[in-house]
């Protein structure tokens, strides 16, 4: 994993501008600790920084085809998971290779395959490669977003960079929000390609952008399609329990130290349980894998359920890291700590954006930094809800009668920070049309029922857009401390068998999924297969809802988040005696927090 940065222009001389490329690639040295690189032609600039997680010594990027005058320049961030499978058939067809590492067969496949080399590849990935020879600049992006690719225009050309915050280190590109940009920031509806910042997109998931002396232009190698499924529920079970396991086993390599994350819940823990066996096979029965949970320090005595949460993570975790034989740790967090404005700030650093989710975001940052002390990469069970369908949304009928995004019954805009309605964004408008597009996407196969038809919906949406803003969350504040976080519920080959997968089957015994907990059996003790739904955990404690609203009025003291806030709907959260404060409300105020913390740092233009 690693941070990725450069442009392209045919209009200037690249070589006399090695201060810019060395300065966008600096904002990326949380992403990789470990080493840095450019390179410099007459038409592009190539910035890298590494996180070392495979050949530790072979790896350094930018990777070139070869020492000299090269023809072809990478910079590459991610996992290539069938690296080796790859560097097997290359080497067949005569690619000489010098490391062991999988950014030179992502360079070496390029060289055979062209503009096509990303429908080879599986894993997470992001990489720029420039070609001098055909004088073309190509981008990819993996097929479900996992790793993050940005783009603007400079004159003659395009810049790129793994985070926008490398972008305005580039002197054409400033950071600058409209109307638009707050819209898609506040709309919560999460699109791939516009972003808040003005002129910054992002190369959509499945993507490829080629810039050459013709113009941009764009295409998707990858997308979700709706296919015939014939396989019955005994045969579904094992297809789900051969995809997981294959996804599990291909990312448990590292040359590194390697963890999971374990809940408690059923995703994290049919996964870590994957790997534990896996480890065992390869390096002995008294093999045991690190296992990481959070909590803080008055969870116990202070939970209350909320529309998120029913119960508390700690003992499950503990539970099932005793029943897979994890070498466990809880990260105990102090509710109070995550008021620190440091901390604060960094993740809205982390982020660009000012948008998020207030404590968890900053508790997910603060575990991040206790896990690096002991390992780089770990592995999470990230998007096991959208694939399996395990959100109440899917469930529920008035989610699923609503004709909007059904998480906008739960974190619409009474969780959401209220812009002001001098600002007329009308986001209300702006929610149904962009409603309506999503849902001309959505693939459908002739004679589905309309329950079929409406889960079909739900799926879609929850893979192409909630998924993405999870995706984008652990990315961003996994590698502002320099670890690497892989997502085996992201296999392609996994997420496209259970799209074509009947709801009926999905919910064959009347649960959120049902399959998963199906292949499961034996993996995890029954006291988490079979328990409900739980999100993130978030604290309870009435000092940080006390310590929240002081933030908040400290932020509404600045003019310009009052120019952008609602305060007559900020206000009563203020004046709500903290122990009553509800969750919506509650990220209402981390909101405007945030908000003020990123107009300090980022100083944007306003047009609006």
């Amino acid at each position: 994993m690693c941070g990725i940065t450069g442009w392209a222009s045919f209009h200037s001389d690249a070589r006399t501008q090695a201060p810019v490329i060395e300065a966008m690639t600096a904002t990326l040295a949380p992403r990789g600790p470990d080493a840095d690189g450019v390179w410099l032609g007459e038409r592009a600039a190539i910035g890298h920084r590494r996180l070392a997680v495979i050949d530790l010594q072979g790896g350094v990027q930018p990777m070139t085809d070869r020492p000299d005058q090269p023809d072809l320049v990478l910079t590459y961030s991610g996992e290539v998971y069938n690296h080796h499978e790859l560097r097997t058939e290359l080497h067949s067809r005569g690619h000489v290779f010098h490391t062991r590492s999988d950014t030179e067969v992502v360079l070496r496949a390029y060289t055979e395959w062209g503009e096509a080399v990303a429908e080879h590849l599986e894993g997470m990935f992001a990489f720029a490669v420039w070609d001098e020879r055909a004088q073309r600049l190509l981008l990819v992006r993996d097929r479900l977003g996992v790793k993050p690719l940005f783009w603007a225009a400079v004159d003659g050309g395009l810049a790129f960079a793994s985070e926008p915050k490398a972008l305005f280190a580039h002197p054409e590109i400033r950071p600058r929000v409209d109307a638009d940009g707050l819209r898609e920031a506040y709309s919560l509806l999460f699109n791939t390609g516009p972003t808040v910042w003005s002129g910054i997109r992002e190369v959509e998931p499945g993507g490829v952008l080629v810039l050459d002396r013709a113009g941009i232009r764009e295409r998707r190698y990858w997308q979700l399609e709706a296919a015939d499924h014939t396989d019955d529920q005994d045969a579904a079970i094992e297809r789900i329990r051969a995809l997981v396991g294959a996804a599990a086993r291909s990312q448990l390599e590292a040359d590194v130290p390697l963890c999971s994350l374990l809940s408690g819940g059923i995703d994290s823990t049919v996964l870590t349980a994957l790997l534990a066996d896996e480890l065992r096979l390869r390096e002995g029965p008294d093999a045991r894998i690190r296992s990481y949970a959070v909590d803080y320090s008055d969870q116990a005595e202070q939970f209350t359920g909320d529309v998120l949460r029913t119960g508390h993570d700690t003992p499950y975790a503990i539970e099932a890291g005793a029943f897979i034989g994890t070498d466990h740790s809880t990260v105990v967090l102090d509710p109070r700590a995550l008021l620190d404005p440091e901390h604060r700030k960094a993740v809205v650093v982390a982020r660009d954006s000012p948008i998020g989710v207030g404590d968890m975001d900053t508790s997910l940052y603060l575990l991040f930094g206790e896990i690096r002390r002991h390992s780089t990469v770990a592995l999470s069970g990230e998007a096991a809800d959208e694939v399996f369908g395990g959100y109440p949304w899917f469930h529920n009928p008035k989610a699923l009668a609503a004709e909007t995004f059904p998480w906008l019954l739960v974190t619409g805009d009474e969780a959401a920070m209220p812009l002001n309605p001098e600002l007329d964004l009308r986001i209300s408008e702006f929610r149904d049309d962009t409603y309506r597009a999503a849902l001309a996407a959505v693939p459908h196969l002739d004679g589905e029922t309309p329950a079929e038809h409406r889960q079909r919906e739900m799926q879609h949406l929850s893979l192409t857009r909630w998924l993405r803003q999870l995706l984008h969350r652990k990315d961003r504040l996994s590698m502002a401390q320099g670890l690497e976080v892989r997502v085996p519920y992201c296999d392609h080959r996994l997420v496209e068998y259970a799209f074509t997968t009947p709801w009926a089957l999905k919910n064959f015994d009347g649960r959120e999924k049902s399959l998963l907990r199906a292949m499961g059996a034996g993996l995890a003790p029954d006291s988490v297969l079979y328990r409900p739904k739980n999100h993130y955990p978030a604290t309870h404690h009435p000092d940080y809802n006390r310590g929240l609203q002081q933030l908040a009025r400290d932020a509404l003291a600045t003019e310009q988040v009052r120019a952008l806030a609602d305060e007559t709907r900020i206000k009563p959260c203020l004046d709500t005696p903290p122990e009553r404060l509800e969750w919506g409300h509650r990220l209402r105020l981390e909101r405007v927090v945030d908000l003020a913390l990123w107009l300090d740092h980022y100083r944007p233009e306003l047009a609006l």
